[in-house]
């Protein structure tokens, strides 16, 4: 039900926008137009100057909708109109439509309970203009009460008689646990060009990149041992400048709107933007579609880098990967769709969506896979121990890998498996994981391990993988329609994994692999391990399914039906979205 409402929710919303532009064009040719409907506070309106007082609306009928547009009809040409106003994970954003006359706008924000004399200008880059709307996101923002004042500039000037402020909008932190965030770690942080709190590390350095801009952005970057600055032109020559690591200065990488691989200079041959030997850098999308299309994210050699709130479709090969060398890397609200077809049969939606080979201290949290063939591999030709963290995320009617785990120690808890059609976690190679408080519905096997139980049941010889198994230690899952899943309480030698009836429990050693004879390594009930607060399993599917993804479920839209909770073919009506796809962005900047 929770994800039904937010998807009618994105539904209205945008039929709301084209609702309140179209009344405002009518407006212009017939100024003598009037309604004496009242007002509804229960859905989006223009209201008197200085304020909103609006909610977001819980019904799909567009007759309140109307009302409220109607009746504010008189303001929409003379003042700002709200049109929405939230606030999200360290970030607000609000939308406007716009005004006579005004050539440009100015965006403040501030905290809701100060002063007015602290309000700050937000970044010119951060406004952008839409077909039938205006919209701006302040990013950066530590958990609290905000609001969000818009002035238009008109004659040259801003004209603070027409201006309007948002509601209060309540701002929550982002979740910071698992292993890139474990005080045993290297860095001790995966918060990247950020503080922990959410908000802007004082030294940091920002740039903004966009289609038009990709390749002529300038930054300065230390690129030697003296400390010798150079200016280099264009985002992959500034990450190549950043690759020996002498400049650990926190960079903030803000992209805005959609960026084709064809408007990049730089992608390797495979097609992938290269953050190589990097530290302290945040990439991250602004607002509901920044997106990359037709290219990949490569991570190798970094070291404390986060990844956010990004649209990634029709990748060459692997959507996000961590491949070689890295530590302390949180990849986090990202929408991964399918990547382009590769050459294998199993690679017809794209090989990996986010794949981690050779990375330690990894945190994959909140991101929506949209029915990814192969989510993540957790590990390729690893022979050493690794440490990596699953938590939050959706996947939403993806095939397998959930992750597919060799060798490493990984924790995976409160994911929503949502309709696989193939396996949820899989591990292998003296692997261990800790499967606590997911909610799998309709996963058709939701654990396996290499080479035992369901991996070989009725004839079939390691389906899953024919490698050594692994070890699962379960506790307090939510399982629902799966096809087959055996404990060890069941059968002691085939059995997928180990039910455990504490969440501290050890799991003693004489539960072994058949193959391999891997035991658990206990992780989970070590000195060492983070601290991180699970939500009930009962609650994972409401919290996954409002947070997941880009900031309120990003632009493009798509509804998976109960049908498709066992078919891992490729929907080739989404593939055909997908391949249309344009972000509606008209231009950057406010003025």
């Amino acid at each position: 039900m929770e994800k039904k409402l937010k998807k009618s929710n994105q539904i209205l919303k945008i039929s709301q926008r084209v609702m309140l532009a179209t009344i405002a064009s009518s407006i212009v040719m017939a100024p003598t137009f009037s309604a004496s409907a009242s007002t509804s506070t229960n859905n989006k309106s223009a209201v008197a100057v200085g304020t909103q007082n609006t909610t977001k609306a819980t019904s799909t009928t567009s007759a309140a909708v109307s009302i409220s547009a109607l009746s504010a009809s008189a303001a929409l040409n003379s003042t700002v109109s709200i049109l929405d106003s939230e606030g999200w994970l360290e970030s607000a954003n609000v939308e406007w439509s716009s005004v006579s006359n005004a050539t440009g706008y100015d965006v403040y924000y501030k905290s809701a309970s100060a002063s007015d004399s602290t309000y700050k200008l937000l970044d010119n880059q951060s406004i952008r203009k839409y077909s039938s709307y205006y919209r701006a996101d302040v990013l950066g923002l530590a958990e609290g009460n905000y609001v969000i004042k818009i002035v238009p500039i008109i004659s040259s000037k801003e004209d603070t008689s027409v201006q309007a402020i948002t509601k209060t909008l309540s701002v929550k932190a982002n979740i910071r646990e698992g292993f890139a965030f474990s005080s045993a770690s290297p860095m001790g942080t995966g918060s990247g060009g950020y503080k922990d709190d959410g908000t802007v590390a004082s030294n940091a350095t920002i740039v903004y990149i966009t289609a038009d801009t990709v390749n002529t952005i300038k930054s300065d970057v230390v690129t030697n041992v003296k400390g010798t600055k150079t200016t280099c032109t264009g985002l992959a020559n500034i990450l190549a400048a950043r690759q020996k690591g002498y400049d650990k200065t926190p960079l903030i990488i803000r992209m805005v709107g959609e960026i084709k691989s064809s408007d990049i200079t730089g992608l390797n041959s495979t097609g992938y933007l290269e953050v190589k030997g990097c530290y302290n850098v945040t990439l991250e999308g602004v607002g509901e579609d920044a997106t990359a299309y037709g290219w990949g994210i490569l991570v190798r050699n970094a070291h404390n880098v986060e990844i956010r709130n990004l649209g990634v479709m029709l990748f060459p090969d692997d959507g996000i990967s961590l491949d070689t060398g890295n530590q302390n890397i949180w990849v986090h609200n990202n929408d991964i769709f399918y990547g382009a077809a590769g050459h294998d049969a199993d690679q017809i939606k794209g090989d990996g969506s986010c794949d981690v080979k050779l990375s330690d201290y990894v945190t994959v949290s909140y991101n929506r896979f949209h029915d990814s063939g192969k989510c993540s591999l957790c590990g390729m030709s690893d022979v050493n121990n690794f440490n990596v963290t699953y938590h939050h995320n959706w996947f939403d009617h993806s095939d397998s890998r959930h992750p597919r785990i060799r060798v490493g120690t990984v924790h995976v808890y409160n994911n929503y498996f949502d309709g696989n059609a193939k396996y949820g976690v899989g591990v292998t190679k003296g692997s261990s994981a800790f499967v606590e408080a997911n909610y799998f519905r309709n996963c058709k096997d939701p654990m396996l391990s290499s080479l035992q139980g369901t991996d070989i049941y009725n004839g079939s010889i390691g389906g899953f993988s024919k490698e050594p198994g692994g070890m699962i230690k379960a506790y307090n899952n939510k399982v629902e329609g799966a096809a087959r899943l055996v404990y060890a309480s069941e059968n002691p030698t085939q059995f997928d994994a180990y039910l455990a009836t504490s969440k501290n429990e050890v799991v003693p050693s004489t539960y072994k692999t058949v193959s391999g004879g891997t035991t658990y390594n206990n992780f989970d009930t070590k000195p060492e391990m983070y601290k991180y607060t699970p939500d009930a399993s009962e609650d994972v599917e409401s919290k996954v399914t409002t947070y997941a993804g880009r900031v309120n479920g990003g632009d493009l839209i798509w509804n998976f039906t109960n049908a498709d909770d066992t078919n891992s073919t490729m929907d080739v009506n989404l593939m055909a979205k997908l391949k249309s796809y344009e972000s509606s962005l008209v231009s950057v900047g406010g003025k």
